[in-house]
Protein backbone atom coordinates (compact mmCIF):
# COMPACT_ATOMS: atom_id res chain seq x y z
CA UNK A 1 0.00 0.00 0.00
CA UNK A 2 2.82 2.41 0.90
CA UNK A 3 4.61 1.57 -2.35
CA UNK A 4 1.46 2.49 -4.30
CA UNK A 5 1.18 5.84 -2.46
CA UNK A 6 4.85 6.59 -3.11
CA UNK A 7 4.50 5.77 -6.81
CA UNK A 8 1.40 7.99 -7.07
CA UNK A 9 3.20 10.85 -5.32
CA UNK A 10 6.26 10.59 -7.58
CA UNK A 11 4.09 10.50 -10.70
CA UNK A 12 2.21 13.61 -9.55
CA UNK A 13 5.49 15.39 -8.80
CA UNK A 14 6.82 14.56 -12.27
CA UNK A 15 3.64 15.92 -13.90
CA UNK A 16 3.87 19.17 -11.90
CA UNK A 17 7.57 19.58 -12.83
CA UNK A 18 6.87 19.06 -16.54
CA UNK A 19 3.91 21.47 -16.40
CA UNK A 20 6.08 24.10 -14.68
CA UNK A 21 8.83 23.74 -17.29
CA UNK A 22 6.29 24.04 -20.14
CA UNK A 23 4.68 27.10 -18.51
CA UNK A 24 8.05 28.79 -17.97
CA UNK A 25 9.08 28.09 -21.57
CA UNK A 26 5.72 29.40 -22.84
CA UNK A 27 6.14 32.61 -20.84
CA UNK A 28 9.65 33.13 -22.22
CA UNK A 29 11.44 32.45 -18.94
CA UNK A 30 14.45 30.16 -18.89
CA UNK A 31 13.96 26.69 -17.48
CA UNK A 32 16.32 25.82 -14.65
CA UNK A 33 18.70 28.12 -12.79
CA UNK A 34 18.32 31.74 -13.83
CA UNK A 35 21.48 33.27 -12.36
CA UNK A 36 23.78 34.32 -15.18
CA UNK A 37 27.40 35.43 -15.13
CA UNK A 38 27.63 39.23 -15.29
CA UNK A 39 29.50 39.98 -18.50
CA UNK A 40 30.61 43.37 -17.16
CA UNK A 41 32.72 41.84 -14.37
CA UNK A 42 35.99 40.30 -15.59
CA UNK A 43 36.05 36.56 -15.12
CA UNK A 44 39.09 34.44 -14.22
CA UNK A 45 41.05 33.54 -17.33
CA UNK A 46 40.07 36.69 -19.23
CA UNK A 47 42.63 39.33 -20.11
CA UNK A 48 43.30 42.07 -17.58
CA UNK A 49 43.53 42.06 -13.82
CA UNK A 50 40.84 40.79 -11.45
CA UNK A 51 39.75 43.19 -8.71
CA UNK A 52 40.69 41.70 -5.32
CA UNK A 53 37.34 41.22 -3.61
CA UNK A 54 37.30 40.69 0.17
CA UNK A 55 40.24 43.02 0.63
CA UNK A 56 40.73 46.09 2.83
CA UNK A 57 42.56 49.28 1.88
CA UNK A 58 43.65 52.44 3.72
CA UNK A 59 44.08 55.76 1.89
CA UNK A 60 47.65 56.97 1.40
CA UNK A 61 47.23 60.06 -0.79
CA UNK A 62 44.84 61.96 -3.02
CA UNK A 63 46.27 63.91 -5.96
CA UNK A 64 49.72 63.73 -4.39
CA UNK A 65 48.63 65.06 -0.97
CA UNK A 66 49.12 62.50 1.82
CA UNK A 67 46.37 61.70 4.30
CA UNK A 68 47.26 62.14 7.96
CA UNK A 69 45.59 61.22 11.24
CA UNK A 70 42.65 58.81 10.91
CA UNK A 71 42.98 57.85 7.27
CA UNK A 72 39.95 56.89 5.16
CA UNK A 73 39.46 53.23 4.29
CA UNK A 74 37.80 51.11 1.61
CA UNK A 75 36.71 47.46 1.76
CA UNK A 76 34.93 45.60 -1.03
CA UNK A 77 33.34 42.23 -0.21
CA UNK A 78 32.35 39.43 -2.58
CA UNK A 79 28.78 40.79 -2.76
CA UNK A 80 30.15 44.05 -4.26
CA UNK A 81 29.32 46.04 -1.10
CA UNK A 82 31.93 48.65 -0.30
CA UNK A 83 32.21 49.94 3.26
CA UNK A 84 34.68 52.00 5.18
CA UNK A 85 35.64 55.08 7.12
CA UNK A 86 35.65 58.33 5.15
CA UNK A 87 37.56 60.55 7.56
CA UNK A 88 34.72 61.50 9.90
CA UNK A 89 31.82 59.17 9.09
CA UNK A 90 31.42 55.57 8.01
CA UNK A 91 29.91 54.80 4.61
CA UNK A 92 28.42 51.97 2.59
CA UNK A 93 27.85 51.77 -1.15
CA UNK A 94 27.84 49.37 -4.08
CA UNK A 95 31.03 49.17 -6.14
CA UNK A 96 31.30 47.25 -9.38
CA UNK A 97 34.61 46.30 -11.00
CA UNK A 98 34.03 46.55 -14.75
CA UNK A 99 35.84 45.35 -17.87
CA UNK A 100 39.18 46.90 -18.73
CA UNK A 101 39.82 47.70 -15.07
CA UNK A 102 36.92 50.12 -14.72
CA UNK A 103 35.23 50.79 -11.40
CA UNK A 104 31.70 52.11 -10.87
CA UNK A 105 30.72 53.31 -7.39
CA UNK A 106 27.11 54.01 -6.45
CA UNK A 107 25.60 56.62 -4.10
CA UNK A 108 26.80 56.58 -0.51
CA UNK A 109 24.90 55.86 2.69
CA UNK A 110 26.69 57.88 5.40
CA UNK A 111 26.46 58.29 9.13
CA UNK A 112 25.63 61.85 10.22
CA UNK A 113 28.56 62.67 12.48
CA UNK A 114 29.91 66.23 12.32
CA UNK A 115 33.64 67.00 12.52
CA UNK A 116 35.82 70.09 12.11
CA UNK A 117 35.93 71.81 8.71
CA UNK A 118 39.33 70.42 7.72
CA UNK A 119 38.27 66.83 8.44
CA UNK A 120 34.97 67.32 6.62
CA UNK A 121 36.83 68.73 3.57
CA UNK A 122 39.14 65.71 3.52
CA UNK A 123 36.14 63.39 3.81
CA UNK A 124 34.34 65.17 0.97
CA UNK A 125 37.40 64.96 -1.30
CA UNK A 126 37.84 61.23 -0.55
CA UNK A 127 34.16 60.43 -1.24
CA UNK A 128 34.15 62.47 -4.46
CA UNK A 129 37.27 60.61 -5.64
CA UNK A 130 35.61 57.24 -4.97
CA UNK A 131 32.28 58.25 -6.53
CA UNK A 132 33.96 59.59 -9.68
CA UNK A 133 36.28 56.62 -10.07
CA UNK A 134 37.01 55.56 -13.59
CA UNK A 135 39.89 53.09 -13.67
CA UNK A 136 41.78 51.08 -11.07
CA UNK A 137 45.13 49.34 -10.99
CA UNK A 138 47.19 47.41 -8.47
CA UNK A 139 50.88 48.14 -8.14
CA UNK A 140 52.60 46.18 -5.38
CA UNK A 141 50.62 46.73 -2.15
CA UNK A 142 48.77 49.75 -3.57
CA UNK A 143 45.36 50.11 -5.17
CA UNK A 144 45.36 53.13 -7.46
CA UNK A 145 42.04 54.65 -8.46
CA UNK A 146 42.04 57.14 -11.33
CA UNK A 147 39.06 59.48 -11.22
CA UNK A 148 37.13 60.54 -14.30
CA UNK A 149 38.46 64.10 -13.95
CA UNK A 150 42.12 63.04 -13.79
CA UNK A 151 42.55 62.71 -10.01
CA UNK A 152 44.49 59.90 -8.41
CA UNK A 153 43.59 58.15 -5.14
CA UNK A 154 46.21 55.77 -3.74
CA UNK A 155 45.28 53.20 -1.10
CA UNK A 156 47.50 50.56 0.47
CA UNK A 157 46.42 47.07 1.48
CA UNK A 158 45.60 46.68 5.15
CA UNK A 159 44.83 43.68 7.33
Amino acid sequence: MNALRLATFLAALAIVSVAHAQTAATLGRPVGPTRQVDNKVPQPGEGGKIFPLNSSWVAVSLNGKPFSGDRPSFKLDDQLRATGFSGCNTYATAAYPLREQGLAVGPFALTKKSCDKTTMAIEQAFLVALRSSGKWDIQGRNLIIQTQNGGRLILERSL
